[in-house]
């Protein structure tokens, strides 16, 4: 009987350690569900997503928003897109690329403005960088987030009452 008992206490010690590392586990997931808010997730996607559109902006105009040369022989030459001359492309992709980012920053009008740039991504995937789709993927996933989920408390679209 003593046998037993021992063997018994024996298989249920792992079970307890187990128990206890899940219990740890937990609780440190849950300290972190508290820490990182949506809020605090939305904030940091509007801005991660938006200083990647903003920067690629920025290489195609000079000055304020003057669209480059250069850009539009991009459109031209590398990058393509059916059904849109370069000259048009390239102004709508270094306007999107300036509005849309500055929007996201400031939470307005979030949803739509993720929307605009999911678009963007996909033509970008579709016709320009078909095998880039880790980093276009990556991209889509936090727009989704931002359309889905909305900006969170720290923007404009809750201070004036946005869904």
């Amino acid at each position: 009987m003593n046998h037993d008992t021992t063997q018994d206490r024996h298989l249920s010690l792992p079970a307890r350690s187990q128990g206890g590392l899940r219990a740890r586990w937990n609780a440190a997931a849950g300290f972190l569900e508290r820490i990182v808010s949506h809020n605090l997730l939305a904030l940091a996607c509007r801005i991660s997503i938006a200083a990647i559109f903003f920067y690629s902006g920025r290489t195609k105009v000079e000055g304020g928003l003057m669209v480059t040369d250069s850009a539009i022989e991009l459109f031209r030459t590398e990058y393509k897109l059916p059904l849109v001359s370069p000259e048009l492309a390239a102004h709508l992709a270094a306007y999107a690329e300036h509005l849309f980012p500055l929007l996201l920053v400031l939470g307005l009008f979030s949803r739509a403005s993720a929307l605009a740039l999911l678009g963007m991504t996909l033509v970008i995937q579709t016709f320009v960088y078909p095998d880039a789709w880790p980093t276009h993927l990556s991209w889509a996933a936090i727009l989704l987030y931002i359309a889905g989920r909305g900006a969170g408390t720290l923007s404009m679209d809750r201070a004036i009452g946005i869904r």
